[in-house]
């Protein structure tokens, strides 16, 4: 039984026996000074509907939150390490709840980084600094190559795919109706399109992946027309062919027989309450050249929607003959969706998360330096997604040549996530990663969306203030030498020595494995 459930049912044969007892023994009213303001905590929390927490567990849940009220004094105790072990502290976390709740979000005491530690990074300011106030367009991008004829004008910043089914209903609405508050798109994840996704209007990109959920046979395979059915639709703005993602590439998506309810499965077409595991690859179709034709295809079937794919990096030179197969047919996806290694899921084996998959960065730079070697960069926008939260994480990987960032768990956090670990397990304390109908009457709707539409606002800003100190009057002009990074000691790159800029076509009269 649910905490919710047991504090009611508590309550009531608390108030029940002192009524009965009354009669036979009246000192025992003075018990309600007692249990009284426990039992008015209790339902003030049930009835509250901005934390989810003190929705879900009443009384108890206020322990949290008298925590977070504390939060300067406590956090040295409550820190991450990097890979040598120092410590940082967890400001990432503070920042996307403050921004969430439009709380003042600066910091006094200066930076609680360590600038001369190896891995501090810093932007290059300009003594002619920008207003930011005068960027007006810069956060929004075209979306759409030569073949595409309805592209789409994208915020610079859009939800990360996540599936209904791996979150919860109201979570999902809560993000779309977000979407639709703050004009940026959501990605609806391999799970497929939901009424959750459509009830408020906001724009969807729709995630296509190898399990075809959607768009798929009652055998698995991919369905022509139910895709071009759903693709047709006003709210579906962008199509994304999930080829892997960074948390477990080269691994099929996994929904826990926990989470696969009677509701998911008709969706899916899949057997409820199993466990629903997505093959590791496409079966609509064989290598780069194969790869390309279906593009085509989804093109054509959507009405000329931008199409592109989203994927980890593994091989290099496997994408070096996807590019050169774009070449030979003249065939390029609208968008590259480049995940990181470092991307989070709800659930993935531990050694998928922690040992395959090219970083973020490296990934990025990868796709970005091979498509203008080959000459391709001009057709096709990059989307950067592998914990994005920041202004400057957003900088960071424009700066390596994305055009536009997807961020997956800030919009959790900006949700209501506290980090639980319980997204496999359907016991999601705040709602969020679960499909328990009681749990998830603690997320309120309509509290969140705006949470996610101040913390997507909040972000932009950042990003548009940061890049306006650096001097430059549109995104376009951000690169690698805006960028430091500290090695050591005494030794300092800028970004374009890290990674050295590719010429434009320089990979077509060379080879490639050179």
């Amino acid at each position: 039984m649910k905490p919710r459930r047991v504090f009611i049912l508590l309550s009531i044969l608390i108030l029940g026996a002192i009524a009965a007892l009354y009669s036979v023994w009246p000192p025992v009213v003075w018990s309600l000074l007692l249990f009284g303001p426990i039992i008015l905590i209790g339902y003030t929390d049930i009835i509250q509907k901005k934390q989810a927490i003190r929705r879900n567990y009443p009384v108890l849940g206020n322990l949290r939150y008298m925590l977070e009220a504390i939060r300067p004094e406590i956090m040295q105790y409550f820190v991450e390490t990097d890979i040598e072990g120092r410590p940082i502290p967890k400001i990432i976390r503070s920042l996307i709840y403050r921004r969430a709740k439009k709380a003042v979000d600066t910091e006094p005491f200066g930076t609680q980084l360590d600038v001369y530690a190896a891995g501090y990074e810093w932007m290059e300011h300009s003594m002619n600094a920008q207003n930011h106030h005068d960027f007006q367009g810069l956060d929004r991008v075209q979306v759409g190559g030569p073949d595409c004829i309805q592209p789409y004008y994208s915020s610079i910043l859009n939800i990360s795919a996540m599936s209904f089914g791996a979150l919860s209903k109201n979570a999902i609405m809560a993000l779309n109706k977000g979407a639709q508050i703050g004009g940026f798109a959501h990605n609806t994840g391999e799970g497929g399109i939901s009424p959750y996704h459509t009830k408020y209007g906001g724009d969807l990109i729709w995630q296509v992946g190898t399990g075809y959920f959607g768009c798929r046979t009652k055998k698995g395979e991919f369905d022509p027309v139910s895709f071009k059915e759903k693709a047709a639709q006003e709210q579906v703005k962008m199509i994304e062919l999930k080829i892997s993602q960074g948390a477990k590439p080269g691994h099929g998506g996994i929904l826990p027989a926990e989470k696969n309810t009677e509701e998911i499965a008709s969706m899916r077409l899949v057997e409820a309450h199993t466990d629903v595991l997505s093959p590791p690859t496409h079966s609509a179709f064989d290598g780069s050249i194969g790869l390309l034709h279906f593009i085509k295809q989804l093109r054509d079937l959507s009405g000329g929607k931008p199409i592109g794919f989203k994927l980890c990096v593994g091989r290099k030179e496997e994408f070096t003959e996807l590019c050169q197969a774009m070449v030979a047919t003249g065939i390029t996806p609208d968008f590259i969706t480049v995940d990181g290694g470092e991307g989070g899921t709800g659930a993935a084996p531990v050694e998928f998360s922690n040992i395959l998959g090219m970083p973020l960065l490296d990934g990025l730079v990868c796709v970005h330096d091979t498509l203008v070697g080959y000459d391709l960069k001009k057709h096709i926008k990059i989307v950067a997604a592998g914990k994005i939260f920041s202004g400057y994480h957003m900088a960071r990987v424009l700066a390596l040549g994305a055009d536009l960032c997807n961020s997956a768990r800030g919009m959790m956090l900006a949700l209501g996530c506290i980090q639980a670990l319980k997204c496999n397990t359907n016991t999601c304390p705040v709602g969020v990663a679960t499909q328990d109908s009681v749990l998830i009457k603690g997320l309120v709707v309509s509290d969140k969306a705006a949470r996610v539409a101040n913390y997507h606002d909040g972000t932009v800003n950042s990003f548009l203030e940061l890049i306006a100190a650096t001097g430059i009057t549109k995104v376009g002009d951000l690169n690698r030498s805006h960028i430091n990074r500290r090695v050591s000691l005494n030794n300092v790159l800028k970004y374009h020595d890290i990674y050295p800029p590719m010429e434009t076509g320089s990979l077509l009269s060379t080879n490639p494995s050179s």
